[in-house]
């Protein structure tokens, strides 16, 4: 397996990325996630987007970080805000998740970053048990989706 940093732009970014909102779609029926990301967000050296391809070379997991600081939907100085994580159906189970993850953990850090957070859904009972058994713990709720039930944020010291 090869991880890679590419563009939040890249093709196939796109293509993980219409996947992953088709997903969020069938688990919540509301159209994927709306919150508003541009590829800026994920430029080095306030963020950064990465896919993991296979031996055959085809795009199967992604993730990114974006920086964010002290704003009016609950983020504080310093953190780093993951997004967008997902793996291919045909490639899970093979802990593509946990080692995106701990790149994107290691790349904020040297970034400057000292909190990592994120935002998932009840509805998400794999995402919930990846971040708990990373070190996550629950926090205030931050972000687009902060007063929505169904949404879930944890954090996690850099």
């Amino acid at each position: 397996m090869l991880i890679r940093p590419v563009p939040f732009d890249h093709p196939d970014a796109v293509k993980l990325n219409d996947e992953v909102q088709a997903e969020y779609h069938v688990r919540y029926g509301d159209g994927g996630d709306a919150t508003h990301l541009d590829p800026d967000h994920f430029r080095p050296p306030n963020g950064a987007y990465l896919i993991a391809y296979d031996e055959d070379g085809a795009p199967v997991a992604t993730g990114g970080w974006r920086s964010q600081d002290k704003n009016d939907e609950g983020n504080e100085d310093g953190d780093a805000e993951l997004k967008r994580m997902f793996v291919v159906a045909a490639a899970r189970g093979r802990g593509l998740a946990r080692r995106i993850l701990a790149a994107l953990e290691q790349d904020a850090r040297e970034a400057g970053r000292t909190r990592m957070i994120l935002e998932t859904g009840t509805k998400q009972p794999e995402a919930i048990a990846l971040y708990t058994s990373s070190g996550y713990a629950p926090c205030t709720k931050f972000g687009y989706y902060r007063f929505h039930a169904e949404s879930l944020c944890y954090a996690k010291a850099l």
